[in-house]
């Protein structure tokens, strides 16, 4: 059973730290490529990724996850110079504009985190969990910056493809250790670090909605939980088989209707956005924050109980 009152953390950040527990923080995703699965490249435009950015703020975004390559399943990696370009400037407009929450940079790369930290990023999310760049983590303790560290069953290029766990959690916490055991052994203090679970990266459909109904047994780790659900193809493909087939974005239906996605996929991301939170993830991440803030808040009056 999910814990009834979910653990109050904290996560030190280079100039603040975020209060975590009391309520439910929001990140908001924001993928600068022009391959991103759930976006179809939209915020490729460098203004557009400002803009949204901003307004993901406005909209009640506690923190803005900022990527420069792409993790949809298949993809293949890009030099860390092309991911400076995309990223980096976007980090230093931000800054400049006022943008007041923090920034975290979506990397496994040393040289994107180095630069991303250097103009404003605050946090390194990295979904290799320190498995991909050795260096990495003696940036992150160099600037003492936080880091999220997320668990994968290979790499984007092939985590589809490999065959599955046979025990998903007890993989998954395994592999979570390991990657902790790399970030204390650089000398990363724990109360800089935060853990994502991966929701979609490497698990069978079966098993992403296992992994969030066992979220306590990886909270046990003592750790701040980030789950990110948000229009993952679990949900999709959950749906589609009773909905029939989903819209993609971008798709000329959903520009008429004005929706970023299908609206029952906007649903399905508000229902494993509550049971995250209902079992223990301290932060969610989403595309569509101002849909979600409200499922955010009401899953939290539950906790309060």
């Amino acid at each position: 059973m999910p814990p009834r009152h979910r653990t109050h953390l904290s996560l030190h950040l280079p100039r603040r730290s975020l209060k975590l527990g009391e309520r439910t923080l929001v990140m908001g995703v924001l993928n600068v490529t022009p391959d991103s699965f759930s976006e179809r490249g939209v915020y490729f435009d460098r203004r557009a990724a400002i803009a949204r950015a901003l307004e993901m703020e406005r909209e009640g975004a506690d923190l803005i996850d900022i990527g420069g390559e792409s993790t949809r399943p298949g993809s293949l990696p890009v030099s860390p110079e092309e991911e400076i370009e995309r990223t980096v400037p976007v980090i230093e407009t931000l800054r400049s504009k006022g943008l007041r929450i923090p920034i975290s940079i979506d990397t496994t790369k040393a040289a994107v985190a180095e630069r991303a930290l250097l103009v404003g990023a605050e946090i390194v999310n990295d979904v290799s969990g320190l498995r991909y760049d050795p260096a990495l983590a003696a940036v992150v303790r160099k600037h003492r910056a936080a880091i999220v560290l997320m668990h994968i069953r290979g790499a984007p290029s092939t985590m589809q493809t490999i065959p599955p766990a046979r025990q998903i959690i007890p993989s998954v916490r395994r592999g979570l250790l390991s990657s902790l055991q790399k970030a204390l052994s650089a000398g990363i203090p724990k109360r800089r670090i935060c853990l994502d679970p991966g929701i979609g990266f490497g698990k069978t459909l079966e098993q992403n909605f296992e992994l969030i109904a066992h979220l306590h047994r990886l909270a046990s780790l003592g750790f701040p939980l980030l789950v990110g659900p948000s229009r993952k193809s679990f949900l999709r493909k959950t749906l589609e088989s009773s909905c029939g087939p989903l819209p993609m974005p971008g798709d000329a239906l959903l520009q008429k209707q004005g929706l970023p996605v299908p609206e029952e996929l906007l649903f399905g991301t508000a229902a494993a956005v509550t049971a995250c939170i209902l079992h223990g993830a301290h932060i969610v991440r989403v595309h569509d924050v101002r849909q979600m803030l409200p499922v955010v808040r009401i899953a939290d009056q539950f906790l309060s109980l």
